[in-house]
């Protein structure tokens, strides 16, 4: 029996499951371990028998190289593959993707020489490209839109709590045990999160057991409603899906946005350790509390700042200020002479990066048909991606070129500007 709704009496009576608090945890987990596989180099290139081992010493611009490489393989899945996610479902095509990376920090732990660290680099970039777009495609799926600021919040904090944790980890694993079993452990830990998908996770609510009556009821009405509206844009055809979004410009600068916020975070992460440890003269222990302070805020940040956007209704503002912070932070931090102080106010700029985050996919859901969000996810991630990817590469240049990182970090100040530009257009837009 249906009342009005189109909600059954029974499914009204029973308490909601919270299955989709459970899937958004595998996400959590699953971005947590990727984001362990990508950060380890970051640690490496300040490890003195890695770089011996690699034949890289003195060379910042084949140190750059392993981020680039990895950034550039990355960008071209997350276009290329994220439609596999569309077509197979969200679920294999992640597990295919786990499998890849698995595959690439195996033959990292293996590699005797820095072509085969290359080729290892990109095999994970091809792995994670396809992996990200399929955590948008499943929040999409899951929950209905006033419960997605929460929810991305949530899986994205992986992003910030991997290279949390990762840094001081890795410092411990390769002070005791070698630069190579970093590599095998991480083969390991992939495979906590394969199991967690096979075993735990569907493409849709209604194909999941543990979800009852009153929670898919909870999901799927506003799900409908969003559909019936989405319907209404004509996006059968692929060409129309992809038209939907790739010709308004509010789409592309919420992607240039992001590939501020990607080639600030990735040139940070790829030469923060190194920073800390050849500019500021840190000891290897310090250089790993530090180096995971910028992400123990950005942690704090990125929950709580898309628990605000859910409750503000507006995402665009809070992107443009983290942009603006992290600027201002790297800025600061560079010419601080004291070096505690530095450490501590670029930490607060980096970290500041988060509270875009949340927003940033939010945005990208409500501009995209659910439909198609997949591909959409694929494309703003891999073109930010993509274009953030010589980045690490660009940095390095300017330290070879100076003998000084200040070049760089002015660089990631310009960028940090440009992203703020972009966002405070679409806050006036009430975004």
């Amino acid at each position: 029996m249906q009342n009005m709704d189109g909600i059954s009496v029974a499914a009204k009576a029973e308490k909601p499951t919270r299955q989709r608090a459970v899937l958004v945890a595998v996400l959590l987990i699953t971005l947590l371990v990727a984001y362990l596989d990508r950060v380890n180099i970051s640690v490496l290139v300040a490890d003195n028998a890695f770089l011996a081992d690699m034949g890289i010493e003195n060379d910042p611009k084949s140190m750059g190289l392993l981020m680039t490489l990895f950034l550039i393989a990355y960008g071209f899945a997350n276009v290329l593959l994220a439609p596999l996610g569309d077509i197979i479902g969200p679920r294999k095509a992640m597990v295919i993707s786990i499998l890849l990376w698995t595959l690439s920090v195996i033959i990292g732990g293996l590699a005797t020489t820095f072509a085969i660290m290359l080729i290892g680099r990109i095999i994970l970039g091809v792995g994670e490209g396809m992996h990200w777009p399929m955590q948008s495609s499943f929040v999409k799926k899951w929950f209905p839109p006033n419960e997605r600021g929460k929810a991305n919040a949530v899986w994205l904090i992986g992003l910030t709590a991997g290279p949390m944790m990762a840094m001081p980890f890795f410092t411990w694993i390769i002070a005791h045990f070698g630069w190579r079993t970093s590599f095998f452990v991480l083969a390991f830990l992939g495979m906590i999160p394969l199991a967690l998908l096979w075993f735990c996770v569907t493409d849709h609510p209604r194909d999941n057991k543990r979800v009852n009556a009153a929670e898919l009821a909870m999901i799927e009405r506003p799900l409908k409603e969003e559909a019936e509206m989405e319907a209404r844009m004509k996006t059968g055809t692929m060409a129309r899906k992809f038209g939907s979004f790739c010709f308004d410009y509010r789409f592309w600068l919420l992607t240039l946005s992001y590939a501020c916020i990607a080639s600030l975070w990735w040139g940070t992460m790829a030469w923060l350790p190194s920073y800390f440890k050849s500019s500021r003269g840190f000891s290897w222990s310090t250089t790993g509390a530090l180096s995971s302070l910028p992400y123990v805020i950005a942690t704090a940040s990125v929950f709580l700042f898309g628990h605000l956007g859910d409750k503000t209704g507006r995402r665009a503002p809070f992107v443009a200020a983290s942009h603006l912070l992290a600027a201002t932070g790297i800025f600061f931090g560079a010419n601080v002479m004291d070096n505690l102080s530095a450490a501590i106010v670029l930490s607060i700029g980096v970290g500041s990066l988060a509270m875009g985050l949340p927003a940033s996919w939010v945005l990208l859901q409500r501009m995209v048909p659910g439909n198609c969000v997949g591909a959409g996810a694929g494309m703003m991630n891999g073109i930010a991606n993509a274009g953030s990817a010589f980045v690490p590469w660009i940095i390095g240049l300017f330290i070879a070129s100076t003998g000084s990182y200040m070049g760089g970090l002015m660089f990631l100040v310009g960028i940090g500007v440009l992203g703020c530009a972009c966002m405070t257009i679409l806050s006036l837009q009430q975004y």
